[in-house]
């Protein structure tokens, strides 16, 4: 069995997509970044920039939330947002720091100081309104 791709490693679409057309599931093959979603905002485009990160991904749905992150799964400083489909200016941000502590506010209006609570309350505020 062949080793698992790096997500960073994995080749970008080279097409645009649609927020209708984001997957629901992580994809193993490719990378969506955030350049080519035609809906991003302008703050998801800069997520990392202020921890010197270009490259801005998405990840997967979390019920109603669009997951995107800037920076690797672990072992450095990243930095995630979670961007309701339905209104693009409902978004929550999860900092993550290399030694593995973070912390977020999510929305159930909760500081998270761990990364699986933030997106636990992103499920439970998705299943809520679904």
């Amino acid at each position: 069995m062949a080793p698992m791709t790096a997500a960073e490693d994995r080749p970008p679409v080279t097409t645009d997509v649609h927020t209708e057309d984001l997957p629901r599931l992580p994809q193993r093959d490719y990378l969506i970044p955030a350049e080519r979603w035609v809906e991003a905002p302008p703050e998801l485009r800069a997520l990392g920039e202020d921890l010197g990160i270009r490259l801005v991904a998405y990840k997967r749905r979390i019920g109603r939330f669009l997951l995107w992150r800037a920076g690797p799964a672990s072992g450095a400083d990243a930095r995630y947002m979670a961007l309701d489909a339905a209104d693009l200016t409902q978004r929550y941000t999860f900092r993550l720091h290399a030694d593995g502590s973070g912390e977020g506010v999510g929305p159930d209006g909760v500081l998270h100081r761990r990364f699986r609570a933030w997106k636990e309350a992103l499920r439970a505020a998705g299943a809520a309104t679904a």
